[in-house]
């Protein structure tokens, strides 16, 4: 389904070329849970490619598509996401671990069945492959059988620290002329976006002899809303009736009543403009 089927209003969205020829153009409007904090997230699945939703919207902005103006200042943006952050705390609570057991080991589908995110059956292709990355994995006959690993787990993290490490450098001289143990730090807080403190930031933490209170304290505050929005959420209610074999009509949309402010009005503003001058 279209991100943005069954809207009557225009809205603009950004998001990444994966650069594949076999592209539509067509994505799937997936809500899943955020591998923090659990909340529903908006996702945009194109051709295996998962990308993040964000929701910028700007007081009294507008945008120029085309030729025209459109008034609703809203823009959505789409980011391309490792989607074994998404997978991680799906694939910790799968395990069914214990004290100090290891866990079980199940199927994709026993693990990806998430009780009011559908979404999730969508991915797991995009599952089976990424997640052999940081799972043990057993093959009985046809069937293939994942558990967690945390040792697979911390150096999947590693490899993602010193990457990010290095494209700090890059981009700021300050990060450049500071201790190498900050800039690490740094990175880490930058990837606690996407992790529980316990355990994989407080593992990681340990693994890179750096104090997690200090970590976390460095973490970037969220100016972008990652909840789903109202509107997206009646796309996504149209997905999840589709996939529990129901078919529903979104109904349009109410008109957003307009906050009155001083005039906008093009001419006032020059004849304001021109009086101050005089």
């Amino acid at each position: 389904m279209a991100w943005s089927q069954g809207f009557d209003e225009t809205r603009l969205l950004i998001a990444p070329d994966n650069n594949s020829s076999s592209t539509n153009g067509v994505g799937r409007l997936l809500s899943l849970r955020h591998p923090k904090t659990g909340i529903a997230t908006c996702y945009l699945l194109v051709d295996d490619v998962l990308q993040e939703m964000h929701w910028f919207k700007q007081p009294y902005s507008s945008w120029f598509l085309g030729d025209y103006v459109t008034e609703d200042g809203r823009l959505y943006t789409a980011t391309s996401v490792d989607p074994i952050f998404i997978f991680l705390p799906i694939f910790e609570e799968g395990r069914m671990k214990k004290g100090d057991d290891l866990g079980k080991f199940r199927q994709l589908d026993e693990i990806m069945l998430i009780d009011g995110f559908p979404g999730y059956q969508h991915l797991l292709s995009i599952a089976e492959k990424s997640m052999q990355l940081v799972c043990e994995v057993k093959e009985i006959g046809s069937s293939k059988f994942f558990r967690l690993d945390d040792s697979k787990v911390i150096c999947w993290l590693y490899h993602k620290v010193c990457q990010l490490k290095q494209t700090l450098l890059t981009l700021d001289k300050n990060y450049a002329a500071q201790d190498e143990k900050d800039t690490l730090s740094d990175a880490v807080s930058i990837l606690g976006e996407y992790l529980k403190a316990d355990p994989w930031l407080e593992l990681l933490c340990s693994h890179l002899r750096l104090n997690l209170l200090e970590v976390m304290r460095k973490e970037p505050e969220k100016h972008v809303p990652n909840s789903v929005e109202s509107d997206i959420g009646s796309a996504i209610s149209q997905e999840k009736n589709k996939i529990n074999g129901r078919t529903t009509r979104a109904g349009k949309q109410t008109k957003k009543a307009k906050m009155e402010t001083e005039s906008h009005n093009i001419k006032d503003m020059f004849s304001r403009a021109s009086r101050r001058k005089n």
